[in-house]
């Protein structure tokens, strides 16, 4: 199976992507998801079906294919963008608007009806070349859009006044101005929308433009010299060393050889705040050294990148769709035959039973196909959703698909791990005891605990690193137990909990235990420290209406010691991950519940909950089970993350009801000859611009 990433130029509304989607769809491919806002387009080839075909097909149906999301988009040909066409458009319009002052001004000539038709014909083909392939291609696949209503009152327009100059030689029957202006100004709302809603993508591309910076490479000449020269980083390789200076951005994902110095990492976690890096430390593309310099080698590049990897998350939850998208979906599928239906009924309706001339009941038909618009029900969502998602990615929350906003909104109840979640994870070793000899001891436990991927273990391997090496025959992490080593001699070596250790209740007060075979050859005691921001956390989320809950496999006198200091009632202490697993299954079934953990043991846990979260330094497991990462690494950004959730479900829904409260007054309005289809076209386009204004209020609006 080959996984594709295209970004297709040209969709304009949810239509658009539905004729995309339903093609590749009937060409075989799966997993299709396809964004209008970002033009994403992301499926799966499962037949191996050749990508020229499939690139020719969606350019067959009016729109643009890059190879990739990250491409500079090709360069385009004169009238192939909304800008281009609603300026060369415009003074055709204007001056054909201008023969209805013709009382106050002198352009008689332009009661012509000759005179309008020849300024009519430059506007009327740039709007059918257009509208009028975009409907073709949309009815051949059996979903109309937009277009369909734009192209049809502008040829009913246009032919009217035809057949008027034509046959019956009378100018009441011209309505060149009418086909120009509706073609002119639903160019100008694709124009504002497309300049509104591309607002909504500013953080992501902020994220992209990131990607591509020059980077200084170290190389060595003959004489083993260093010499550096800049490169661009696209052509990096793992494994090259490269120099980055102060106020310079790193250039791709690298490890620190030489130097240390402070680096604003805000562009991956939202903190503003500097990190100490120094030899040996993990440098993100993307990031900016603030003070110092490093000589680093690169350790991963392109798609590979821990950027590109946020980049990729991001389109892909903007590209997916949430429940509340379907009746969306639905009514658009349906609309464009509905207002067509309305439109002709429009008609009879006035001219017959009304008592208005069939120009008037033409006039008022045409005004209903042009004012309705499909497309902000289409935008509705996405829109919204890109905006949050955009949001999202410039605080450093990153929300795995879409559908995980709509489940925030009934969230009454956070479930939290204690170790590495609360507390800081960063244990420090304050006593220990053996029955053996203190720097083989040291030996054994930091060579067994340095495979174990838990906070308590990664603690106590860094801080007995210098220990002389031990050998084993095989190693085995028991996850939420702790680790199991053979040696080469045939011992077996254990590492746990007094629980896993077997030590007797009334002995239990060490932290970790560790014995030969059956025997205890001595224990360990650490300290960990409460996160500063955790109790503030906490607060918040009291604050709206959410029960903090803590769930850990540590020791109850341990789990109470921190949840009294941080208001936390309800506490599961000494917990195995089963057994956290069928806590939260029971903690699920009674309230809707988020889980936010970040080690193994809380992977099952995490993929249980209503709304999975992971910190952003998290294990791989427990990364994969979420549905949103905080990339700072810290708990601070957890009540941000629920209420931008419920925010932009909200805005979703506000844009909805736009949407359809629109539509509902718009097309009756017209209906009843209230608005000319010039001035329906401009409603049409604006409504749409107002869309997306509601969706940009989510960028500044207050969450917490």
């Amino acid at each position: 199976m080959e996984k594709i990433d295209w970004t297709v130029d040209g969709m304009t509304c949810s239509n658009c992507a539905l004729s995309v989607r339903k093609y590749l769809e009937k060409e075989g491919m799966e997993s299709v998801q396809v964004d209008p806002i970002s033009g994403q387009v992301l499926f799966v080839n499962t037949p191996h079906t050749s990508l020229d075909q499939i690139r020719s097909g969606i350019e067959g149906l009016g729109y643009r294919v890059q190879s990739s999301s990250q491409e500079a988009p090709r360069a385009v040909a004169f009238l192939s963008t909304d800008k281009q066409r609603f300026l060369f458009t415009l003074p055709f319009t204007v001056l054909l608007l201008m023969h209805m002052i013709h009382h106050w001004v002198p352009v008689h000539f332009l009661m012509n009806g000759w005179v309008q038709l020849g300024i009519c014909i430059p506007v009327f083909v740039t709007g059918i070349w257009f509208f009028g392939r975009s409907a073709w291609n949309s009815l051949r696949n059996g979903l109309p859009n937009m277009n369909v209503l734009i192209t049809l009152g502008a040829l009913v327009s246009f032919g009217y006044s035809l057949i008027g100059l034509l046959v019956f030689h009378d100018n009441t029957y011209y309505f060149f101005e009418t086909t120009a202006s509706i073609i002119n100004l639903v160019f100008l709302g694709n124009y504002l929308e497309e300049a509104t809603v591309s607002a909504t993508q500013k953080a992501l591309q902020t994220l992209i433009k990131r990607q591509r910076v020059t980077a200084n490479m170290i190389a060595f000449d003959q004489d083993h010299q260093e010499q550096i020269f800049p490169i661009d980083n696209t052509l990096l390789k793992t494994g090259d060393l490269i120099l980055i200076r102060t106020g310079e951005q790193v250039p791709a994902d690298c490890k620190v050889l030489w130097g240390d110095g402070l680096v604003n990492e805000s562009i991956i976690t939202g903190e503003s705040n500097p990190v100490w890096k120094q030899k040996k430390s993990i440098l993100i593309g993307g990031s900016v050294v603030e003070q110092g310099s490093f000589k680093a080698q690169v350790t991963t590049t392109g798609a590979d990148s821990v950027l590109s990897g946020i980049i990729r998350m991001v389109q892909e939850a903007q590209a997916h769709k949430p429940p509340v998208q379907r009746l969306a979906d639905q009514i658009s599928a349906v609309f464009v035959p509905i207002v067509i239906g309305l439109s002709v009924l429009t008609f009879f309706i006035n001219w017959y039973w009304l008592d208005v001339t069939s120009v008037q009941a033409l006039m008022r038909s045409i005004a209903v196909l042009v004012i309705s618009c499909p497309c902000a029900m289409g935008l509705a969502t996405p829109a919204a959703i890109a905006v949050g998602m955009g949001r999202g990615a410039r605080s450093g929350i990153l929300f795995r698909n879409a559908g995980v906003l709509e489940r925030f909104k009934s969230i009454r109840q956070v479930v939290l791990d204690k170790t590495g979640t609360l507390t800081t994870g960063q244990f420090e070793i304050t006593g220990f005891h053996t029955t053996i000899d203190a720097e083989q001891f040291k030996s054994i436990v930091a060579s067994l605990e340095k495979h174990s991927t838990h906070p308590i273990a990664r603690s106590v391997a860094n801080a007995w690193s210098s220990a002389p090496a031990f050998s084993w025959k095989q190693v085995n992490e028991l996850r939420g137990k702790g680790m199991q080593g053979t040696a080469t001699n045939g011992d077996v070596y254990t590492i746990g909990s007094a629980l896993f250790s077997g030590i007797p209740a009334d002995q239990e007060e060490h932290a970790i235990w560790v014995r030969c075979n059956e025997l205890v050859i001595g224990w360990l005691d650490v300290e960990d420290h409460i996160r500063p921001e955790a109790e503030k956390v906490i607060q918040q989320l009291k604050q709206m209406n959410i029960t903090p809950v803590m769930l850990t496999g540590d020791r109850f006198s341990k789990a109470k010691w921190v949840a009294d200091r941080l208001g936390i009632d309800e506490v599961h202490a000494e917990k195995s991950p089963e057994e956290k697993w069928k806590i939260l299954d029971a903690l699920c079934s009674e309230t809707p519940t988020a889980m936010v953990g970040d080690g193994i043991n809380d992977a099952p846990a995490l993929s249980r909950a209503q709304v999975g979260i992971s910190l952003g330094q998290a294990s791989q497991l427990a990364q994969q089970q979420a549905d949103v990462i905080l990339m700072s690494g810290g708990l601070e950004k957890l009540p941000e993350s629920i209420a931008l959730g419920r925010h932009t479900l909200l805005t979703i829904r506000r844009n909805l009801f736009w949407a359809f409260a629109y539509n509902l007054v718009a097309i009756p309005i017209a209906a009843l000859g209230f608005l000319t289809p010039t001035l329906a076209a401009l409603t049409m386009g604006f409504s749409d611009v107002m869309l997306a204004i509601i969706s940009l209020h989510l960028f500044i609006k207050k969450l917490v």
